[in-house]
């Protein structure tokens, strides 16, 4: 399952980052990561972006960008 498909309120631990090149590294340097606990705060009223906890901080990435993280 991927980050885009999950709902507020709802999280998991991340398995797989799928983006390459600037995208894959601006993600990981934002602390995306295998392992890394992620829950959804909520959707911004015209869907992008999402608001995340990760890690015990929050982070807002596009839901384009949330396709590449794969969560369990």
């Amino acid at each position: 399952m991927t980050l885009d498909e999950l709902t507020p309120g709802t999280g998991g631990v991340m398995k797989d980052l799928t983006a390459e090149g600037a995208l894959g590294q601006r993600l990981m340097d934002l602390g995306f990561y295998p392992g890394a606990t992620i829950k959804i705060v909520r959707n911004a009223p015209l869907v992008d972006p999402i608001e995340l906890e990760l890690d015990g901080y929050h982070v807002s990435i596009r839901h384009d960008e949330a396709r590449h993280v794969e969560v369990e």
